[in-house]
C-alpha cells in the first residue's frame, strides 16, 4: 500500500485504475468499524466490480486501522476528523470530486464528508446505514468496553461478542479501535442530513438490526432513496450482488 499524512497522520491506500474506459467521477471507499479496506472492498469484489464498470476506485484504512497509524485518544477521531482525512486523500491525489460509498461507521463519516465539503462529492452511497445516523450515535458505547476486555470469553453479549470477534479476525490493535469507537460516536442533526445536496443512495439489509430504517433516513434527505437488500443483516450485506447491482445503477444515474 501507499502512504500520505492526512493533518501528521499517516494512512494506507490504494489507488486502482479502471478496467475499461473510465464511465465517470472517481470513487472513494470507506470501510466500516474494526474492518479494513480489504475485508470491507477487496474480498467482497467491491474493487473488481467498481474498476471492471469503468471507475477509478481509492480505498484506505481509516486511521486506527488495517496498516494506518494507530491512535489512541478518542479525541483524535471524531467523525470530522475522520472525514478530513477522506478530503485529503483527494487532495493527495489530486481530485477534485468524487463518488463516496461508506459502509456502517465509513457511512458516517462519509455522511459527515458530504455535510462538510458538498462541492467534493459527486454522488453519496451510505451501506449499512439508515436513520441511526440522526437517532443514534453510531455503535453502543458498550463495543469500547468489549475491546478492552482481557479475553472473547469474558463477554456475554452478543453484540459485544460479535464485534470483538471480528476485531480478532482483522488481527485489529483493540487499543486503537477503543478509542476509536469512544471518539467517534457523533449523531448528525437532522438539519444537517437535510442540507447534504449529494444524490444520495441508502442501502441496508432488510435483517440489519445495527442500522435504523433506510426509509426514515431517506425522508429526511433532499435527494436520497433508499435500497433495502432483502435477506441479509449487517454484516452479509456487504457483498450481496443486489447492492452491488444497486450501485452500479445509481452510479450510471449520475450526471456526469
Amino acid at each position: 500500500m501507499q502512504e500520505f499524512s492526512s493533518d501528521g497522520v499517516r494512512l494506507a491506500y490504494l489507488d486502482f485504475a479502471p478496467k475499461t474506459v473510465d464511465r465517470g467521477e472517481p470513487i472513494l471507499l470507506i470501510h466500516g468499524f474494526a474492518s479494513n479496506h480489504g475485508v470491507n472492498w477487496m474480498f467482497p469484489q467491491w474493487v473488481n466490480t467498481l474498476t471492471r464498470a469503468g471507475r477509478r476506485t481509492i480505498v484506505f484504512d481509516n486511521r486506527g486501522h488495517g496498516r494506518s497509524e494507530k491512535l489512541y485518544e478518542p479525541a483524535l477521531y471524531t467523525p470530522w476528523i475522520m472525514a478530513r482525512d477522506a478530503i485529503n486523500l483527494l487532495d493527495h491525489l489530486g481530485i477534485e470530486r468524487a463518488d463516496v460509498m461508506g459502509y456502517s461507521m465509513g457511512a458516517r463519516i462519509a455522511a459527515h464528508m458530504a455535510f462538510a465539503a458538498p462541492q467534493r462529492l459527486g454522488g453519496l452511497v451510505l451501506g449499512g446505514l439508515g436513520v441511526h445516523l440522526v437517532d443514534g450515535a453510531g455503535l453502543p458505547i458498550g463495543i469500547a468496553d468489549a475491546m478492552e476486555a482481557d479475553s472473547l470469553k469474558e463477554l456475554t453479549d452478543p453484540m459485544q461478542i460479535m464485534f470483538r470477534a471480528f476485531a480478532e479476525a482483522t488481527k485489529s490493535d483493540l487499543r486503537a479501535l477503543a478509542a476509536c469507537m469512544r471518539g467517534s460516536r457523533h449523531a448528525m442533526s437532522v438539519a444537517e442530513v437535510a442540507a447534504i445536496t449529494a444524490s444520495t443512495l441508502i442501502c441496508v439489509g432488510s435483517e440489519d438490526d445495527v442500522a435504523g430504517d433506510p426509509l426514515a433516513l431517506a425522508s429526511l434527505m433532499k435527494n436520497a432513496r433508499a435500497l433495502v437488500i432483502a435477506g441479509r443483516d449487517h454484516n452479509r450485506a456487504v457483498g450481496d450482488k443486489e447492492y452491488k447491482e444497486g450501485v452500479l445503477a445509481f452510479l450510471e444515474s449520475l450526471p456526469r
